[in-house]
């Protein structure tokens, strides 16, 4: 290599290392919004994408699936805002309020006991079958609820404390378990639903128990109540109405575009959201009724009989009609009330 080849190679390399600043100060200059005639309309941001598309955005596919040849969707920015912000937040005040409140009146009213006390008469409140419908509605319920909610705020609760890989696999089991279990939860309902849909008919003793507040906070007064009372109608409205409506907005996301679009599916996963919040907030408070909160409450769903005790202070006129038909057994009770002549 001559002499004056080096010197024009390096005077070449001088001058690219003298320019490069000048590059890339120019690369990083924003360039103003205004018309391109290659690209069109300059944007500069997504946000003002999606303004200059006023619309979703198309492409073309060779398939016989036109949905595949969307693009984007503007409206699905506003769906995820609502679902990752406001949804989110929301959830967490009513449950964790549902809670809270809870505890608040565990502590003030404490567990409510039978007045008179126990006594040694049992009486059949639910057979088999009615156990059956209400147990497989629970405990499918219950891991529809729990993994539901890690879909929701298990990214945020449990990735810190299990690892990404851990949470990935939790994730993938319940997915499959909340899709599959929404068979026996649906089946519990319509189970429920023909059985005693004929004693949660809304009736005038209803209306007294309701503004007693189901003797709830004073002791010693119970308003009369038929099989169901009013705080239980509206459990079992609440399971059958809500949980339907809960059931065919996740069908719609379980098959996806089977009978909606996207803007369909959108909107059917605000419903399974918003209504799951408020069930499972629900189905919190009659937890707390049927288990610590009420004495003799469990008995009903456990072994199927109760304490006629109970029975008289939360259902007296559903008990005064088995009482006439000679269901009560056991011996009379020795202490409180006596019970009347069968």
């Amino acid at each position: 290599m001559n002499l004056g080849r080096v010197v024009r190679l390096l005077s070449l390399t001088l001058a690219l290392f003298l320019l490069m600043p000048a590059v890339a100060s120019f690369a990083q200059t924003p360039v103003p919004p205004g018309p391109n005639t290659l690209t069109g309309p300059d944007v500069s941001n997504d946000q003002l994408l999606l303004q200059q598309l006023q619309g979703n955005l198309h492409g073309r596919v060779s398939i016989p699936d036109q949905k595949s040849a969307m693009l984007i969707q503007p409206e699905g920015q506003d769906w995820r805002a609502l679902r990752d912000g406001t949804l989110k937040t929301v959830s967490a005040v009513v449950l964790l309020g549902m809670i809270a409140a809870l505890v608040v009146f565990y502590v003030v009213r404490g567990k409510i006991r039978i007045d008179a006390g126990p006594s040694r008469r049992r009486i059949q409140r639910f057979n088999g079958m009615e156990r059956f419908a209400h147990w497989i509605t629970a405990a499918s319920f219950l891991v529809l609820a729990v993994t539901g909610l890690n879909l929701v705020f298990g990214r945020w609760l449990l990735i810190p404390l299990l690892g990404p890989e851990a949470f990935a696999t939790m994730t993938v089991y319940g997915k499959l378990a909340h899709n599959f279990l929404s068979f026996p939860f649906v089946l519990g309902i319509v189970l429920m639903l023909l059985i005693w849909v004929r004693h949660n008919i809304p009736n005038g003793s209803d209306i007294a128990w309701i503004k007693a507040a189901g003797g709830l906070f004073s002791k010693g007064k119970h308003p009369p109540a038929k099989k169901f009372n009013a705080g239980q109608k509206l459990i079992f409205w609440m399971v059958v109405a809500g949980g339907g409506v809960v059931a065919a907005s996740g069908y719609v996301l379980l098959f996806p575009f089977a009978v909606t679009d996207i803007a369909g599916m959108q909107l059917a996963h605000l419903v399974h959201a918003i209504l799951s919040v408020l069930l499972i907030a629900g189905i919190i408070s009659h937890i707390y009724i049927g288990s610590i909160g009420m004495e003799g409450a469990f008995d009903a769903m456990g072994s199927g009989q109760v304490d006629v005790n109970w029975a008289r202070e939360h259902h007296s006129l559903w008990l005064e009609e088995e009482l006439r038909k000679g269901k009560a057994a056991g011996k009379p009770p020795t202490v409180g009330r006596q019970l009347p002549a069968e």
